[in-house]
């Protein structure tokens, strides 16, 4: 049994790798957005490089979230920890060194490798190692402390990108995993699950991740209308066909297919779709609308974000207390809504927006719907699958909202017309934001009627959510099976 206390210095040392460590993806994940019109104009990169530098990194983590925490249950989740991390730093350092947009792909398909070992490794780390008493508030200060991560992310990526440069962005990652790599192998425990599988569903995430590429090259190159993009939407289609037939047909699947038998929860995970699609795509537009349309810095669009973060990590512990005594059907319908308002409300954002005036409201309104929303979601999540499937239900539904935001990225440039230079202009990114917005909103109110028609209130006894505070926008929260792993079959 676990017996660390979280007031020993120990205890204390363990908790400041896992969040160091969790923090390093949670940062990466919300500055490099805004470093993007930065990316293009000093590596001469269309829009498609920049979906790219956003999507290699996503399909990479989407595609092997999953095995990586059962990687870490089988040969020890401190040393994949380790491994996470160093591998991380070393595709940081390598997407900082990066001389054209075609190694900084690479470098961020390498970065979402190592995300993915590193990522579900953090939480694990403090469920095997804290006493019983003080798991949840180890919990506790860990989500909240990666959440403080998550809303200094923007701003400072972009002090970073209008100071030292957009390649610091990636290189501040270097330091921080070799503070982070030494504490863990000192301090932290290893430990393992002994009723973890001796098989690895290998071919199963190569063909998830494989799927996912091929699609999303489909639709990022859509508007070529070349025989490679017809012939990546077959092989991606034909991909995602194999996939589905070998978790059905696996001995060790990593995501067995009979978890989709409850209603409940194949519900819940459409919803979780529409609602990370539409976030997915609004921040990655967002924070080229402030730069190239409104004209605003790096620095001042990061900071301008904000308040959809702040919001989360106030408010989402009393959403989740309010989803509670309520049910979460009613916040998961009114939540998409509200967010649906704050992207209508972000049409006002253009050349020479006020912030106050305009940009301020809506993400307001956003986070405010964001709030209501993400708590519930988890919940309804844990509470559709058995008390032992806790862990790999919130595994399957974090990997299914980072899939919704990359094929986002993908899609909405397409979809709205979007030149290959179009963020090198503002009146054509402009012209083409305002129909990406009513896109989002439309998906948004789409997840809306899903959960009002098909959410039913949970039964009392169900796991509930550890992860109190969440201060990611792009993804929610990764939870742990009770007495288990995030990936306990």
């Amino acid at each position: 049994m676990p017996d660390v206390r979280l007031s020993s210095p120990q205890g204390k040392w363990i908790l400041l790798t896992t969040v160091l460590g969790s923090s390093m993806a949670l940062l990466d994940s919300t500055v490099v957005n805004v470093a993007l019109p930065h990316i293009g104009r000093d590596l001469g990169a269309d829009l498609a490089a920049l979906q790219w530098t956003v999507n290699a990194y996503m399909v990479t983590l989407a595609g092997l979230i999953l095995l990586g925490g059962a990687l870490g249950d089988r040969f020890g989740r401190r040393r994949i920890f380790v491994l996470g991390v160093l591998w991380f730093a070393a595709a940081s350092l390598l997407c900082g060194l990066a001389p054209n947009a075609g190694v900084l792909i690479a470098a961020r398909a390498l970065q979402g490798v190592g995300g993915a070992l590193l990522t579900p490794g953090s939480l694990a780390l403090i469920q095997a190692s804290f006493h019983a008493d003080d798991r949840g508030r180890a919990v506790g200060l860990w989500s909240g402390f990666g959440g403080v991560g998550a809303a200094v992310g923007p701003f400072l990526g972009g002090w970073l990108v209008d100071g030292a440069g957009w390649r610091w962005v990636f290189l501040l990652n270097v330091p921080l995993a070799l503070l982070c790599a030494p504490i863990a192998l000192r301090h932290v425990p290893e430990s393992s699950d002994e009723r973890a599988h001796t098989r690895f569903d290998v071919l199963g995430a190569a063909l998830c991740a494989a799927a996912l590429a091929l699609l999303t090259y489909a639709l990022i190159e859509a508007r070529t209308a070349s025989w490679a993009v017809a012939l990546s939407a077959v092989a991606g289609a034909v991909a995602a066909v194999a996939f589905v037939l070998v978790e059905r047909r696996g001995k060790d699947p990593m995501m067995p297919l009979d978890v989709f038998s409850s209603r409940q929860f194949t519900a819940v995970n459409l919803v979780t779709l529409c609602v990370y699609a539409a976030f997915g795509g609004f921040f990655f537009l967002a924070a080229l609308q402030l730069q190239v349309v409104v004209g605003w810095s790096a620095l001042a669009a990061g900071t301008a974000l904000l308040p959809t973060t702040v919001l989360m990590l106030l408010l989402s512990a009393r959403s989740g207390e309010l989803a509670e005594r309520l049910g979460p059907r009613l916040q998961l319908t009114v939540g998409p809504l509200l967010c649906a308002a704050g992207m209508v409300l972000m049409l006002r954002v253009g050349p020479g927006a006020s912030y106050l005036a305009d940009v301020l409201p809506a993400l307001l309104v956003l986070g405010l719907g964001m709030v209501t929303l993400v708590a519930p979601l988890t919940a309804s999540v844990l509470a559709a699958v058995d008390t032992a499937r806790a862990g790999l239900a919130s595994g399957i539904n974090n990997a299914a909202a980072r899939a919704a935001g990359l094929v986002a990225v993908a899609a909405l440039p397409l979809l709205t017309g979007m030149g290959e230079e179009a963020y090198r202009s503002a009146d054509a990114f402009d012209d083409a934001f305002g129909p990406a917005m009513l896109i989002c909103a439309g998906v948004l109110v789409a997840g809306s009627l899903i959960a009002f028609t098909t959410v039913r209130r949970p039964a009392p006894d169900c796991p509930h959510p550890e992860c109190r505070t969440h201060g990611s926008v792009l993804t929610p929260p990764l939870e742990q099976g009770a007495g288990g792993t995030a990936h306990e079959r």
